[in-house]
C-alpha cells in the first residue's frame, strides 16, 4: 500500500509532530552560525551543510539496508536537488542584500503562501479553513517578530531573492512528498542533498575555507550537517508523508519561534513586549493547526 494512503488519524498527528521537530532543529541554525568563525561565510556554510548532510543521510540509508534498488525518478531527484541548492543561495544572498529582518520575513513568511498555491495546483483541493487562519496567525507573528528590529532596510533584489527562497523551499516540500510515496525517506533525501551539494561545489573552490581548520568550525558544521540538515530533513520527509504540503510548510514557521527563544536563552538577546506578542501569534497559529486534530482523534476514540 502506498505510504500516502496512510494519511489520517494518529498518522496525521505524528506527521505534524515530526515536522515540528524538524522546524525546531532548523531553528538552531541561526544561533549556531552566530558562534561560527569570523572568516566563514553564509554561502560556504550552506554548501558544506549540504555535503555533510547528504553524506550522513547516505550512511543512514546504507545502515538501514537502503539504496539497493536504484530505480529512482532521477529527473525529479535532480529538480529537488536544484531547489535545495537554490534555497541556500537565494536565501543567504537575499538576507545579505536586504538584511536579516526583511530577508527572513519575506523568505520564511512567503513559503506557506507558495505552498498553498502549489498544493492547490497539484491536488486541486484548496487548503482547509484552519490552514488559512493558522497561516495568517503564524505569518503575522513572524512579521511582528522580525519587523521589531530597528535595522530594517529594503533592497528590491534582496526581497526578490528571499521570495525565490520561499518558492524553492515550498517546491522542495511538494516534490519530496511525491518521491517518498514508495521509497524510504532517507534514501530519497540522501540523493537529493548530494545532488544539491554537487550543484554548490563551485562555491567551495571559490571561497575561503580556512575556517574549517578551527575546532569550532568543524563542530559547527557537524551540528548543521548532521542535526540541522540530515536529521531535520529526514524528520520533515517522514512527517510530510502524512500531512498536506501546505500544512507542513506552515508548521515550519516554528523555526523562527525556536530561533528567537534560543537567542534569548543562549546568546543573551532581550525581547520587547511586541516581540513576545509575535512569538505568541506564531505559537497560536501552530496550535490552531495541530490541536483540532488531536481533539477529533479523542472524539473518535470515545465513540469507539
Amino acid at each position: 500500500m502506498p505510504k500516502s494512503a496512510t494519511i489520517g488519524g494518529a498518522n496525521t498527528t505524528r506527521g505534524m509532530l515530526l515536522v515540528l521537530a524538524a522546524a525546531c532543529l532548523w531553528g538552531t541554525t541561526g544561533t549556531s552560525q552566530a558562534l561560527a568563525p569570523e572568516t566563514s561565510s553564509p554561502l560556504t556554510i550552506g554548501a558544506m551543510r549540504l555535503v555533510i548532510g547528504g553524506i550522513a543521510l547516505t550512511l543512514l540509508s546504507l545502515i538501514k539496508g537502503g539504496l539497493r534498488n536504484w530505480n529512482f525518478n532521477y529527473p525529479l531527484i535532480l529538480l529537488t536537488g536544484f531547489f535545495v541548492a537554490l534555497y541556500q543561495v537565494s536565501f543567504f544572498s537575499g538576507v545579505k542584500l536586504t538584511g536579516v529582518a526583511a530577508g527572513t520575513i519575506v523568505g520564511i513568511g512567503s513559503s506557506p503562501v507558495f505552498a498553498g498555491i502549489l498544493d492547490l495546483i497539484v491536488s486541486r483541493k484548496p487548503p482547509g479553513k484552519r490552514w488559512y487562519f493558522s497561516t495568517f496567525l503564524a505569518i503575522a507573528g513572524c512579521t511582528v517578530l522580525v519587523l521589531n528590529s530597528s535595522t530594517i532596510h529594503i533592497n528590491t533584489l534582496g526581497i526578490l531573492l528571499a521570495m525565490i527562497a520561499g518558492l524553492a523551499y515550498s517546491s522542495y516540500a511538494l516534490i519530496i512528498k511525491m518521491l517518498i510515496v514508495d521509497r524510504d525517506a532517507e534514501e530519497v533525501t540522501s540523493l537529493v542533498f548530494l545532488t544539491g551539494a554537487f550543484l554548490l561545489t563551485p562555491i567551495l573552490f571559490t571561497h575561503d575555507l580556512s575556517w574549517l581548520k578551527e575546532i569550532n568550525g568543524w563542530l559547527l558544521m557537524l551540528h548543521l550537517g548532521v542535526l540541522a540538515t540530515a536529521l531535520s530533513y529526514y524528520l520533515f520527509a517522514r512527517g510530510i508523508e502524512h500531512i498536506p504540503v501546505s500544512s507542513a510548510v506552515t508548521l515550519s514557521l516554528a523555526e523562527p519561534l525556536t530561533a528567537t527563544i534560543l537567542g534569548v536563552l543562549v546568546v543573551g538577546e532581550t525581547l520587547s513586549a511586541i516581540a513576545w506578542a509575535g512569538l505568541l501569534l506564531i505559537l497560536s497559529g501552530i496550535i490552531v493547526l495541530v490541536f483540532p486534530v488531536r481533539l477529533i482523534q479523542q472524539r473518535k476514540a470515545a465513540l469507539n
